[in-house]
């Protein structure tokens, strides 16, 4: 944009303060050409030569613009890369600072011209008379219909590209609103219109949360705590074990089993507890003085709580049966869930804490939310969220000290689960931040080498290398926020909070190059993951085989779930993954393997991230192929492409993992994107630019998983409707696409 309109209506507003002169000089240096410069005389900025240069005959030359504030934050990008050097378990990717930094001189340099449309483009001259050569399925619902000029995104910005990081808004596009016009009535009741302003509280269920919890204990000796079970030893207090009594509700038999199973399911996905310091200190606090109002009370019973729902989430019964199936929602009921009884007992202890200033109490947040989130109040999981990170933040404020104690290590891990979580619900729900992220430098990353590390918490790590997931996942974090600040600056609607200023065109070439250097540090991320972690990027489903003999867990460990395969031996060669090898199937009707420690919820939680975050780099060419076919070039086509292949088969959705939904991390986060990701799938048999792209860039094997994709995120939402708000609309706009969907 011409910088000249504002600079000479700042010269003819208002009295000429020394302020305003001093203003005004730093913008004349900055605008002014060369000749002008070291004259030392004023310029009137007119390219390609201002009127001195043209009056004397002189070569008029421009400086670049230097660098503004806006540029800093890939710099505080590379600061926070380079701390990753201290962190043990992911030296390896210290060599993402090189990439990045090529990424930041790559997008100021100037682009290379567009490239030429190619056969996806010029020839689709009309949509629909583009379709003549393809032939559409019988079951499809009818032909694509060009969009009317009142709904082509030309009558509001020029751009052909459109980033969203909210799957929710993509409900919102011109083209899918044309669609949703002849849908059935299911869609007519749900007033769509509104999602712009009220798309993140019907994604956290809202207006469909009939009750909260109930608060009354009628059945305070709940399922997990009427079973016979064996009594673990204390090894780190030197309790006894037997039939003590904490109050009216546990025993010291159930107190250890449940804090066994919190230890061995909800900490190893959140490390937000030290198993050494809960045994030797907290757990005799509760035994000696029974469940009081103490902080170390209200931690015990979220604990006991969280580890009960561990234990029947993972072997507990499901809550129903869909033809046979079991439901991935095991234990409890959808009103009554496992642990409430505990949980209830923790929340009316919570108010006498709820002001400390304390890692507990930013601990006992960030359980609370785990807790709600279990059970699907997606908004009481929200609530506890940010409650965490004010907690956090209070902390690190009123007690800087705290950072160079010996519990500065769980401090950190505390930050980073909140960062990671507040990042979540910004990218999917746009709410706000509470600035967490300002105390980055300050807090650092996690080591985990507080100073007591018990031998469970070493097997575990073996098995399920839980260490190396957290430490991926923070910095897998950090990426997403810089990917969508580049995406939402460069194709994203920033330009549309001002009516007045027209945006201007984003060129196609730009968009695919600032894509394809995204995805190139996305893949340097995964390609550099610690050992025992990659995977194949064909392949999403198997689980890593790792040639460490420790990675299988010893026998003389006490788990509820069965060890898995042995490894191969160290010198043994190890042949390529067969299908039959998969770790996660599709196939949910079978009965799925097992894995101790929840490494099948980690493997597959950090490879779903990892296809979501680029999937949501290339979805803006999905908008472009629905919305400006005609312009469609060959970087815009394999864009789509690389979209459509990145949305198959995601391990989050699939067995072992879909079966033990109680632990899964951000239910409604996966939820709302399968919902994105099926209306994509429906539009690609739909739209005839899509269906061209689909046949001859894809192919065969594309269209079979494709099926099964469907099938697995049907599912999915199928099995959360009746128990989860957020599920059971996303089921009804489903309806509106798919037609009659088989449900009970």
């Amino acid at each position: 944009m011409n910088p000249e309109p504002s600079s000479n209506n700042s010269s003819s507003t208002g009295p000429a303060t020394p302020t305003n002169n001093r203003k005004e000089r730093g913008a004349i240096a900055a605008q002014a050409c060369e000749n002008c410069r070291a004259r030392k005389q004023r310029c009137s900025e007119e390219r390609p030569k201002c009127a001195s240069c043209t009056r004397m005959k002189l070569e008029c030359r421009y400086r670049e613009p230097q660098p503004t504030k806006k540029d800093k934050t890939q710099l505080e990008m590379l600061e926070i890369l380079k701390s990753i050097e201290s962190f043990q378990v992911l030296d390896r990717l210290k060599n993402i600072e090189g990439g990045v930094k090529a990424l930041v001189d790559n997008l100021n340099r100037s682009v290379p011209p567009p490239s030429a449309p190619s056969a996806y483009g010029p020839s689709y001259s009309n949509p629909v008379a583009g379709a003549s050569s393809i032939t559409l399925d019988s079951n499809r619902s009818g032909s694509w219909q060009p969009l009317p000029a009142s709904l082509g995104t030309s009558s509001v910005r020029d751009d052909q590209y459109m980033y969203i990081s909210a799957a929710y808004k993509m409900l919102s596009w011109p083209c899918i609103q044309q669609l949703m016009e002849n849908s059935p009535r299911e869609l007519s009741n749900l007033n769509l219109g509104s999602l712009d302003k009220d798309g993140s509280v019907i994604m956290l269920g809202l207006p469909s949360q009939g009750m909260s919890l109930p608060v009354d204990n009628r059945d305070a000796m709940s399922q997990g705590m009427q079973r016979s079970t064996r009594a673990y030893s204390m090894h780190a207090s030197g309790l006894p074990s037997g039939a003590l009594q904490t109050g009216a509700l546990l025993t010291w038999e159930a107190m250890q089993r449940h804090s066994k199973s919190y230890f061995d399911t909800f900490n190893l996905i959140y490390p937000l507890l030290d198993r050494p310091h809960f045994y030797s200190q907290v757990l005799p606090a509760v035994v000696n003085n029974e469940l009081d109002e103490s902080i170390n009370s209200t931690l015990a019973c979220l604990v006991f709580a969280l580890g009960e729902v561990g234990e029947v989430g993972v072997s507990g019964e499901p809550i129903a049966m869909y033809k046979g199936r079991p439901s991935g929602i095991k234990g409890g009921s959808s009103q009554r869930p496992p642990g409430l009884a505990l949980f209830n007992e923790a929340r009316r202890r919570m108010g006498f804490s709820m002001a400390e200033c304390s890692l507990e109490n930013v601990q006992i947040y960030a359980l609370a939310g785990l807790y709600y989130q279990s059970c699907y109040h997606h908004l009481e999981y929200w609530r506890m969220t940010i409650s965490a990170s004010l907690a956090c933040q209070a902390l690190i404020m009123a007690k800087p000290e705290e950072l160079a104690s010996p519990q500065v290590d769980l401090i950190r891990r505390v930050f980073w689960h909140c960062s990671i979580t507040e990042t979540c619900l910004y990218l999917e729900l746009n709410l706000p931040t509470t600035g967490l992220d300002k105390f980055e430098d300050r807090v650092g990353l996690p080591v985990f080498s507080s100073g007591t590390f018990s031998e469970e918490d070493y097997m575990c790590n073996q098995a399920s290398h839980y260490k190396e997931h957290f430490a991926s996942q923070t910095v897998l974090r950090r990426l997403s926020v810089e990917f969508h600040a580049t995406l939402n600056n460069a194709l994203g609607l920033v330009n549309l909070q001002f009516p007045g200023v027209a945006p201007e065109p984003t060129s196609a070439t730009i968009a695919a190059t600032t894509v394809k250097q995204l995805a190139m540090q996305l893949d340097q991320w995964r390609g550099m993951l610690p050992t025992g972690m990659p995977w194949p990027e064909d392949r999403p489903s198997p689980l890593p085989v790792s040639p460490d003999p420790y990675s299988q867990p010893l026998q003389s460990i006490q788990s509820m779930y069965p060890p898995p395969p042995p490894p191969p031996h160290p010198h043994q060669k190890v042949t390529p993954l067969l299908p039959s090898d998969f770790a996660f199937t599709a196939d949910l009707d079978s009965e799925p393997a097992a894995y101790p420690f929840t490494a099948d919820i980690q493997a597959a939680n950090l490879r779903s991230r990892y296809y979501y975050v680029k999937y949501l780099i290339h979805r803006p060419f999905i908008f472009k192929a629905l919305h400006h076919p005609t312009q469609m070039t060959q970087d815009d086509a394999d864009g789509v492409a690389t979209c459509l292949r990145t949305i198959l088969l995601w391990p989050i959705a699939m067995a072992p993992v879909r079966s033990q939904k109680r632990l899964i991390p951000c239910l409604f986060f996966w939820t709302q994107n399968f919902l994105g990701i099926l209306i994509i799938l429906h539009l690609s048999q739909q739209v005839p630019i899509l269906i061209k792209i689909r046949t001859e860039m894809l192919g065969e094997a594309f269209d079979v998983d494709a099926r099964v994709t469907t099938q697995l995120y049907l599912d999915w939402i199928r099995d959360l409707k009746d128990s989860d708000p957020t599920a059971r609309w996303c089921w009804t706009v489903l309806k509106g696409f798919y037609g009659p969907l088989d449900d009970l």
